[in-house]
C-alpha cells in the first residue's frame, strides 16, 4: 500500500532524527518554530513548506531526496 507523499516525508524525517539523535527542540530551532509547532508538523497536522524541508536536510546532512523516496513495490 503507497503512502501519501506527506507521510513518507514525515516517517523518514522522524527516522533519520531518532538515527542522528537530533530532539524536537533541535529541529524547531533550526526551522525558527516552537517545539509546538515542530511537533505538529512532525505528528502530520502541519505539511513542512519546501524551505523547512530545505532546512530540516541541511541540519541532518543528508539530500532533500531522502526524504520523498517511495519504497519500491514488491511486485511479485
Amino acid at each position: 500500500m503507497e503512502q501519501p507523499l506527506a507521510e513518507t516525508i514525515r516517517r523518514e524525517i522522524r527516522a533519520e532524527m531518532a538515527r542522528q539523535r537530533v530532539t524536537h527542540r533541535r529541529l524547531g530551532e533550526q526551522l525558527g518554530i516552537s517545539q509546538q509547532q515542530t511537533s505538529s508538523r512532525l505528528s502530520g497536522t502541519v505539511e513542512f513548506r519546501p524551505s523547512e524541508l530545505e532546512k530540516v536536510a541541511e541540519l541532518l546532512g543528508v539530500p532533500v531526496s531522502q526524504f520523498i523516496q517511495q519504497p519500491a513495490s514488491s511486485a511479485a
